[in-house]
């Protein structure tokens, strides 16, 4: 069988030159490409960029990234191009400020709660006084019970709400035996001396009360003045009720006769606060102005060294009087103090309550040793069987 071999037109072999693998072969370009890549990717690579258009695909990125960029760079609403100076000041950090309305149920009822609560406050604060100092005056001496007496006196003292102060005076030097009762008692206390010398039981009390009230309006204390006894008998509501006196108070004292077999009631009888009579059961004192124990009445310290705050004609000081009989003591001193009942004041209102007992306790007799200790032991030691 004959055979035919068609001869390529050169139309056809310059087309397959440009376009095909012969064309990539030989322009400068392939030449680069095939020095970094191998012959067989390189025709791989060029064949996919030029079949899917990849011009077309530029032209259409670019059209649209202009008209992004167009849109953006286009305003559609007004500027405020004016900067001032103001406009680069740092943030104000304070919390804006709330006005609370009065239409506003919630809030209205807010504010007025918490300040009605804030004016009770300020009225109950307001309402609260200080409470007044108590200047308790105690004389003493050395004695058998004189530990006792002190000890009992101070443990009651020191339950008593301050301020108080309390002024135990002695016989013509400081003891240490009292002085040591004194520092062991936890109270606020005064140690004074009385110069004055005397051999006599009821002067000697007197004139250590002289020595208090004159150490009171010598230093100007301010307070409600009580004399106290060592060897009486105090109820704790005594004291507390002696701060509501404001001038002179007094009220009943039970008493223990010197003959120990008869108790008898000594004091004011009482309408409310008002004094309008007396108690007595002993003959001998119906002279008396004022039937009154030496610890059945107080006043204010003011009236030792304050006359005109209380209208006192006289400015002389007011002392007790080691001249009179004794049992007057007490009658004589109020009368300095006060013109008559209608300056006093009954206490506890009534006068229906006795807060103290005055014994009458006989201890001079008793031995103790000196300093209360004792320097020899006991003469009989019995062994531990």
């Amino acid at each position: 069988m004959a055979s035919i071999r068609r001869t390529l037109s050169p139309a056809f072999h310059g087309r397959s030159t440009q376009n095909g693998a012969a064309g990539f072969s030989s322009s400068p370009s392939n030449k680069l490409l095939h020095k970094h890549f191998p012959s067989s990717a390189s025709s791989t690579l060029l064949n996919l960029v030029c079949r899917r258009g990849w011009r077309r695909s530029f032209c259409r990125c670019l059209f649209f990234f202009l008209l992004g960029l167009l849109f953006g760079i286009t305003p559609f609403g007004q500027m405020d191009t004016d900067i001032r100076p103001k406009d680069f000041a740092s943030p104000d950090l304070r919390p804006p400020h709330v006005h609370l309305q009065s239409d506003d149920p919630i809030f209205s009822y807010v504010a007025l709660g918490v300040n009605t609560q804030l004016e009770q406050h300020n009225e109950v604060t307001d309402s609260i006084e200080p409470l007044k100092q108590l200047i308790v005056v105690t004389p003493t001496y050395n004695r058998g019970f004189q530990v006792y007496f002190l000890n009992r006196l101070g443990q009651v003292l020191r339950l008593v709400k301050p301020p108080l102060v309390w002024i135990v005076v002695e016989e013509k030097t400081v003891s240490l035996e009292t002085a040591q009762i004194l520092r062991k008692t936890g109270v606020m206390y005064r140690h004074v001396v009385s110069t004055r010398n005397s051999s006599d039981v009821k002067d000697r009390g007197v004139h250590q009360r002289n020595a208090a009230l004159e150490h009171i309006e010598r230093h100007k204390l301010d307070g409600i003045v009580f004399f106290a006894d060592d060897d009486n008998v105090y109820t704790l509501e005594l004291f507390e009720s002696l701060r509501t006196i404001s001038r002179f108070g007094t009220w009943p004292v039970a008493m223990l006769e010197q003959s120990k077999n008869k108790a008898i009631v000594e004091g004011p009888v009482c309408n409310a606060s008002r004094v309008i009579g007396w108690h007595t059961n002993e003959k001998s004192k119906r002279l008396r102005r004022f039937h009154v124990d030496m610890s059945g009445f107080a006043f204010s310290s003011t009236i030792l060294w304050d006359p005109k705050r209380w209208g006192r004609p006289f400015s002389n000081p007011i002392r007790q009087l080691d001249t009179v009989k004794e049992g007057f003591q007490e009658t004589t001193f109020i009368e300095q103090v006060v013109e008559d009942e209608s300056q006093m004041e009954g206490i506890p209102p009534g006068c229906s309550k006795v807060m103290n007992w005055h014994l009458h306790l006989d201890t001079g007799n008793v031995v103790y040793p000196k300093g209360w200790l004792l320097e020899k032991n006991l003469e009989v030691i019995l062994p531990i069987k």
